[in-house]
């Protein structure tokens, strides 16, 4: 994901506040971004468990797959710690906001930095619930696009030939 549009420099160490307060002030352009039929619905939403507090930091609905999409930012190297926390308010929208109806929740994590081999063993295999992706701050220069190409074509190549 490509959040150029945020306006927020490279060189600046920034708090996941900052990245949050940043796509709700371009929220329209941040909704272009992860496709058609989203909608906003909470900021920081407050959910109490047995008297312990946590926060959603993006909660979002989307009208196409009638399912609640919940985006959890982390500026830093994604942890699995992480993934647990997003797992839980996937949960908590399953067995509490959703409706019969609806599908179930959908929750990204997006983060500084992922460590797929992270990503693989602490998600269920076969799971299709929990999404973690690296965003950027700008679009790739065209050297990185063509380097990533050629290293995506080298190992297709490389499959081909087993």
């Amino acid at each position: 994901m490509f959040l150029e549009f945020l306006g927020l420099k490279r060189e600046t160490s920034f708090y996941e506040k900052d990245l949050e307060s940043a796509i709700i002030t371009h929220l329209q352009e941040f909704l272009l971004e992860l496709g058609n039929g989203f909608s906003f619905v909470a900021r920081q939403k407050r959910i109490h468990l047995d008297g312990d507090e946590f926060f959603v930091d993006l909660v979002f609905y989307n009208r196409i797959l009638q399912c609640f999409v919940i985006i959890e930012i982390k500026t830093t190297k994604l942890m699995h710690q992480d993934i647990g926390q997003l797992q839980m308010y996937v949960n908590y929208y399953d067995r509490i906001e959703k409706l019969p109806h609806e599908n179930a929740t959908i929750g990204i994590l997006l983060c500084a930095h992922k460590n797929d081999a992270v990503v693989k063993f602490t998600l269920p295999e076969g799971q299709k619930q929990i999404i973690a992706s690296q965003y950027e701050l700008y679009l790739p220069t065209e050297k990185q696009l063509l380097d990533e190409v050629n290293k995506e074509l080298e190992s297709f190549n490389d499959q081909r030939n087993l």
